[in-house]
């Protein structure tokens, strides 16, 4: 597999690595980096060595031959699918904080619980609400809002999209986006992958697998041909991060907005109307003609706030008519790929 000329240091290298299971070759000669801040997607029909290739990247399985070196600051974190291991007379503040009260520590910074656990869309009232009440996606955040919790700056997630309703993923791919360290995955969800990946690794047959820059659809481009295809090239094309010229129409990714922007849009008319009585509250006050001789500072006050006020309604109404102008021109875009289709 051809490697990335770089100044920068990798987090995970690996060179000319073979595994055999049963004397069939699972992975046979691979060389390949991790560098800071990449998401890379290990792809493939089931049997193909994923899993294999995946748990030798993080030094979970030693290769019959060849080396892997780890970075001396790489810290794993790993996602559990196994929702039954959460306990389920915990409660929500109780699994985040994990015994340090109502703070959580994320990359090292301390939040308060309940903030965190908006991010993940809980309310505030359900912090001490048991996971035992949790609905499976209710149960799918917490478990997302625990790993980003962990120290790391490697993240690995094992087919993520099969377990996760649509609700969960879009918190997903938005924390994904926005995690700093590395990311690795396996997946079979191709606008998925094109959404978040940076390159994609995959297998030619005979152990050998390539690395493809780009997502999904750019590997396609680049191989010129699915995975699913039984007929391929004897030579596999080689390509390196550098984007070989396509063979094949990419198909782009159809695009949707983030849970935060989604979040958003469903919750600032309240947060305006909210803000809008506050204000009628104050003028209400301020109309009193007896109130500035009555209590000056206090009248002052109020002129202050309602001006505060009014500048969040604007910015709020100015995001909400953003937004919605995002969702008709998405919905447009969505409506004109169905029709192409």
């Amino acid at each position: 597999m051809t490697t990335e000329t770089t100044t920068r240091t990798p987090l995970v290298e690996m060179r000319d690595i073979r595994v055999a299971f049963g004397g069939v070759h699972a992975v046979d000669g691979v060389t390949v980096d991790l560098f800071p801040g990449e998401v890379m997607a290990l792809v493939g029909g089931n049997g193909a060595g994923k899993t294999t290739l995946l748990n030798m990247l993080i030094g979970n399985l030693p290769p019959d031959q060849g080396s892997v070196k780890l970075g001396s600051s790489l810290a794993v974190a790993a996602l559990d699918q196994h929702r039954d291991s959460l306990d389920p007379g915990v409660t929500v503040a109780e699994a985040l904080a994990a015994g340090r009260g109502d703070t959580v520590m994320v990359n090292g910074k301390p939040r308060h619980v309940v903030s965190y656990m908006k991010d993940f869309l809980f309310a505030a009232e359900q912090a001490r609400t048991p996971l035992g009440r949790l609905s499976g996606g209710e149960r799918g955040r917490l478990m997302l809002a625990q790993l980003l919790a962990k120290p790391s700056n490697l993240l690995v997630l094992d087919e993520p999209t099969n377990d996760f309703d649509m609700e969960t993923l879009d918190v997903l791919e938005d924390m994904l986006s926005e995690y700093p360290g590395t990311v690795l995955l396996i997946s079979h969800d191709r606008d998925f992958l094109d959404r978040l990946v940076s390159g994609v690794i995959v297998p030619e047959g005979g152990g050998r697998w390539t690395e493809y820059a780009g997502g999904y659809s750019d590997m396609l481009a680049q191989r010129g041909a699915d995975l699913t295809r039984e007929n391929r090239k004897s030579e596999p094309q080689k390509a390196a991060r550098a984007s070989a010229p396509a063979t094949v129409e990419s198909q782009p990714a159809k695009r949707r907005m983030s849970f935060k922007d989604k979040h958003a849009l469903e919750t600032l008319p309240n947060t305006i109307a909210a803000l809008q009585a506050e204000a009628d509250a104050l003028q209400q006050q301020l109309a009193d003609p007896k109130f500035y001789a009555r209590d000056r500072a206090a009248f002052e006050n109020a002129t202050s706030a309602l001006g505060k006020l009014q500048e969040q309604i604007a910015s709020a109404e100015e995001r909400w008519l953003e937004l919605e102008t995002e969702r008709e021109a998405l919905a447009g875009d969505g409506a004109a790929m169905e029709s192409r289709d």
